[in-house]
């Protein structure tokens, strides 16, 4: 264990570092272009400009694709997050592509050929810029163009490009000193990054009667680099090693003689970094006092596979449905905390309710992870029939655990068509379901987990042993190409009632909606501690602390739209759904947003969250 620990947190850190080189260098080649990176792109032309400083060479299409005729201009967020999207070419790639016109794998294309080729087909070009092509010695012999030597020199100008930017930021101290987005900073005690995504208490700065809880402290910063802004204010929350898990939440066994109902979730990373969920609506016939918690599901733990999702931060925003589904009231939230669990304990009227699961996006996020081959998924036995390899019959089992949201070891229709609907897009229909029940093992109707395994075997020999439709279910499922669920995390929400059966059932699979947004929102500005910045009463910024997150809010409450600077240069230990140390937000005018979230990076270690908010 200690030493799985300790690779664990040697991969943090790698991939931390990683993703402090690419900000860095998207910031090079931003600030290449552009004089600050809160200079949004205002042209096709200069998104295209910063692209190639950043050692892409995209084609119209591509631009078309970020610049539409609705696009007027894009942050450097935005750019970051084209960047990642937008992978580099590789040569591999490059030679594959030229292969296409070189059948007999020559190494060469004749000139009057490229000409054609050029001239006519995609983008094309005039015949001048093709000459230009030609004319180059480096790669150009006989009529014939080496596109071998080609590939090298394009792949050594696109790197040198990417040097020169990074050289021009390292060298002119003035550009370095303006960390106005996607950078990260290490120092001896780990990475620091931001704030990450919505979260829960901090005292609020007007209450008199609230003082800080033990563990924590809050002291004025104000970094250097804030200094040139119109106005500023700062938090700072230091948290011991200690205070990350409370024992407010009463354990549910306390509860024994209290009815209870359970499902089952799961929130899943989609390409963008988008998180989508489970969303619930819970029925309580009467008033009565509940206790609903949710927390990471404790599938099996295979010696050696990591179980990332376990360290997932979860939380629930419960809302009362009034006249119309619209029309929601945010009621509470998961606050208080035991181990891994958060859960909130009141008392409900009778009605209709819904429960919107919530994670920050710190901890489940993209992550490159060096995996060493592909898994196998089946083999043909002796008979030379397909079968399932016991590593793959083993996802299929965590799998199932997942999408059996009511725990009673069968799949409905609904709870199938929530994997379907993940997997493929589409929905099973009942003659469908009816031709399942011939062919598969069911039960009241339900399909049973061996009928699960022999679904996915008949799809494998379907495919005559090719994996690929299987291997497209895992990874739309979170798995990765080893089996290790990477880019998922499962949980369980129980909900006890003291006077009634409360009944929760599973209605959508999707992104966070605003109804989410504006009751994380609400939430922090109802409990957090609320700083005027100075000098600018109409903005005001809200820290929400609860165990092991802390969230962030701005509010402006003027007529104008502004640009606000976030500096968590000085925070210390802090794992942030955004990425960025230092970045910019606009908030729209009469509005708030949601700032950041952020969780420690090492559970076991204190942690120093530091941050300045700056008008500019």
């Amino acid at each position: 264990q200690e030493v799985t620990r300790s690779e664990s947190s040697q991969a943090k850190k790698s991939q931390h570092a990683e993703e402090a080189i690419f900000y860095m260098n998207c910031r090079a080649a931003y600030l290449t272009v552009l004089k600050s990176s809160l200079e949004n792109i205002k042209s096709k032309e200069q998104l295209g400009l910063v692209l190639h400083q950043a050692g892409r060479n995209p084609s119209q299409k591509t631009v078309n694709k970020y610049w539409t005729s609705q696009t007027t201009t894009l942050n450097f967020d935005d750019f970051c997050a084209i960047l990642k999207k937008e992978k580099p070419a590789t040569k591999p790639e490059l030679l594959e592509a030229f292969g296409k016109i070189d059948p007999d794998n020559t190494g060469y294309i004749l000139h009057d050929e490229l000409y054609k080729i050029l001239t006519t087909r995609g983008e094309k070009m005039t015949r001048d810029e093709v000459s230009a092509i030609i004319k180059q010695a480096d790669f150009n012999c006989g009529g014939k163009l080496d596109y071998k030597k080609f590939c090298d020199l394009y792949l050594t100008t696109s790197e040198q490009c990417c040097k020169a930017a990074r050289e021009k930021l390292e060298v002119d101290s003035r550009l370095r000193q303006q960390q106005f987005g996607n950078q990260t900073e290490t120092s001896s005690e780990g990475i620091t990054l931001p704030v990450s995504k919505p979260s829960p208490r901090i005292l609020r700065k007007t209450d008199p009667k609230l003082a800080p809880a033990k563990g924590d402290s809050r002291t004025p910063s104000r970094p250097s680099s804030a200094q040139s802004c119109k106005a500023s204010v700062s938090t700072t929350v230091s948290v011991g090693a200690g205070s990350n898990r409370n024992t407010k939440l009463i354990e549910p066994d306390t509860m024994k003689e209290w009815q209870c109902a359970q499902s089952k979730g799961c929130f899943y990373l989609e390409e963008d970094g988008e998180i989508i969920s489970h969303k619930y609506r819970l029925h309580l016939p009467q008033r009565s006092t509940v206790c609903i918690t949710i927390k990471p599901l404790n599938l099996r733990q295979v010696e050696g596979k990591s179980c990332h999702w376990l360290s997932v931060d979860t939380a629930l925003y419960i809302l009362k449905e009034n006249e119309t589904q619209e029309n929601l009231q945010l009621v509470s939230f998961t606050e208080q905390q035991n181990q891994e669990m958060f859960g909130w304990k009141g008392e409900l009227g009778s009605g209709i309710y819904w429960l919107l699961p919530f994670t920050t996006g710190c901890r489940l996020k993209k992550v490159k992870t060096q995996v060493t081959g592909e898994a196998k998924l089946v083999y043909r036995g002796e008979d030379g029939e397909l079968v399932l390899t016991k590593e793959f019959r083993a996802a299929l089992l965590d799998i199932f655990e997942t999408i059996d949201l009511d725990g009673n070891g069968r799949l409905s229709l609904e709870e199938y068509n929530f994997f379907e609907l993940r997997t493929s897009g589409e929905k099973c229909d009942e003659e469908a379901w009816a031709v399942c029940k011939e062919n598969f093992d069911m039960k009241k109707n339900e399909l049973t987990r061996q009928g699960f395994m022999d679904l996915n075997l008949m799809e494998a020999n379907d495919r005559e042993g090719d994996p690929s439709d299987l291997w497209v279910t895992l990874l739309s499922l979170g798995y990765n190409k080893a089996l290790e669920m990477t880019e998922a995390c499962p949980f369980v929400i129980d909900i006890y009632a003291e006077k009634c059966k409360p009944r929760i059932k599973a209605m959508y699979l999707e992104a966070g909606s605003w109804q989410l947004n504006r009751a994380i929102c609400k939430s922090v500005v109802n409990k957090g501690e609320a700083k005027v910045m100075d000098g600018c009463e109409n903005i005001i910024i809200y820290t929400y602390r609860a165990g092991r997150r802390i969230t962030a809010v701005i509010e402006n409450k003027s007529d104008n739209k502004v640009i606000i600077h976030v500096n968590n240069e000085q925070s210390k230990n802090c794992l942030s759904n955004r990425g960025l140390t230092v970045f910019a937000v606009e908030v729209a005018p009469k509005s708030m947003m949601v700032s950041q979230h952020v969780v420690p990076l090492n559970e076991q270690e204190e942690w120093l969250y530091n941050c300045v908010h700056s008008l500019l």
